[in-house]
């Protein structure tokens, strides 16, 4: 049992990178990831918190690299890819979890929140999946993993940019899937339900709002980083060959009630 467990998920050898991977589900996938035996590079803003996720993976005796770049200007996407990429080679794996939620009343929406929303919550994933997707064609086998929101298909709480954004990311999951699933690369998105991290820290300091959220579940709790990580590890290794364009909703049945 225990070997063909490991042939199935096991993914030694792989090259991981995970934008958004120092904090909150990011952190939770990029960990599964290198646990299953991946090497991982981190991506994200802060140089701090990036460094010290790192460390606790290599102490865990995992392999792992991280990149300080702001993911909302294209020229530091780019310098990114090329920095992941040095760290351990082309990747295998490419994780966008990296994300910003400006969600004002949508009258109140600025044309300023709306670029910077598009550009970290779609361009980004974008841009990085023309760099590393045709490579992982060309190799015949690769992942692309994007994590949506359960606002790209439901308005609700001021929706607005952040929800068009992330619907954007399910559709470009679709068209990437097309592109490069006949070559072995398929592309699949996570739907996480109400997870408390930095990026809602303002529900989640509300008890009664936070409470709200996990009444809305079918199992009566929100998430926690650590529920994504079977889904990352199935998505990223071989035993979801023939899984892709798909939403997997990641939410304790939040998308059902």
């Amino acid at each position: 049992m225990a070997g063909y467990l490991e042939d199935l998920f096991s993914l030694a050898g792989r090259v991981a990178v995970v934008t958004g991977g120092s904090s909150g589900i990011g952190a939770g996938m990029a960990t599964a990831l290198a646990r299953a035996g991946a090497r991982v590079v981190l991506v994200a803003r802060d140089a701090e918190r990036l460094a010290a996720a790192a460390a606790g993976l290599c102490s865990d005796g995992r392999e792992a690299a991280w990149v300080s770049a702001d993911l909302a200007g294209r020229s530091a996407v780019a310098r990114a890819a090329d920095e992941a990429e040095s760290a351990f080679g082309p990747p295998d794996i490419l994780v966008n979890c990296a994300g910003i939620n400006l969600r004002p009343p949508l009258e109140s929406l600025t044309v300023e929140d709306w670029d910077i929303t598009m550009a970290v919550n779609l361009t980004a994933p974008f841009l990085l999946g023309q760099r590393f997707g045709p490579l992982m064609a060309e190799r015949g086998w690769g992942r692309i993993i994007n994590v949506t929101s359960q606002q790209a298909s439901r308005a609700f709480g001021h929706s607005g940019g952040y929800g068009a954004s992330k619907g954007g990311l399910a559709a470009l999951t679709r068209s990437q899937s097309e592109a490069w699933a006949p070559a072995g690369v398929c592309c699949n998105s996570v739907c996480p339900g109400f997870v408390p991290t930095r990026l809602n820290a303002h529900v989640a300091r509300d008890p009664e709002r936070s409470a709200a959220m996990a009444a809305r579940t079918m199992t009566g709790r929100n998430g926690s980083p650590e529920d994504f990580a079977g889904v990352a590890v199935f998505l990223a290794s071989r035993a979801s060959d023939y899984v892709t364009g798909q939403t997997l909703y990641v939410d304790g049945g939040f998308s059902v009630t």
